[in-house]
């Protein structure tokens, strides 16, 4: 199940280069995750400063 970003985001931009499959990019001040591209490996959570990632 692809990950979200949820209104904890503070667009810091963390998890760019910690995902492996290039699924997240910044979109309106936000970063957004690609659900088509994701798979769920995790590695933009454990970076994440804000806990702005959701599972799902």
């Amino acid at each position: 199940m692809a990950y979200s970003v949820n209104d904890a985001c503070i667009n810091c931009g963390a998890c760019d280069p910690e995902c492996p499959v290039d699924a997240i990019s910044e979109a309106n001040g936000v970063r957004v995750i690609d659900p088509m591209t994701c798979t769920s490996c995790g590695a933009c959570l454990d970076v994440c400063p804000t806990d702005a990632i959701d599972v799902g």
